[in-house]
């Protein structure tokens, strides 16, 4: 369960990294919220608390891959990737370890 706190805070911290949480942002993010059992009051906190996160790196490929997909989903979940967003997920995706050519295949994947 940490792990999940962990993927949803961080996709909380991308959604606030614009200076606003779209409405759209707000629905996304209370869908995932429930598929993975985070408490609604929860949530609202962590949505309040948004710009205080810190981005947490996962431990293994596996969960960095997982991340970074899910971010860059989250991301366009708006209908476009704003320029804050994308240096956020390029800032990410280079921290997890990812190269730019790699980070340009999860993106382009992303919007198919």
């Amino acid at each position: 369960m940490a792990t999940e706190i962990e993927h949803f805070r961080n996709l909380v911290s991308l959604s606030a990294v614009d200076g606003v949480i779209e409405e759209v942002e707000r629905i996304a993010l209370s869908k995932i919220a429930y598929e993975r059992n985070i408490p609604h009051d929860r949530m609202n906190i962590m949505l309040k608390r948004a710009d205080e996160y810190r981005h947490v790196i996962p431990q293994n490929r596996i969960d960095c891959q997982k991340q970074l997909e899910e971010m860059i989903a989250f991301a366009s979940v708006d209908g476009h990737f704003c320029d804050a967003e994308l240096e956020l997920i390029t800032m990410v995706a280079e921290k997890l370890g990812f190269t730019k050519q790699e980070l340009d295949g999860f993106i382009l994947a992303g919007q198919s």
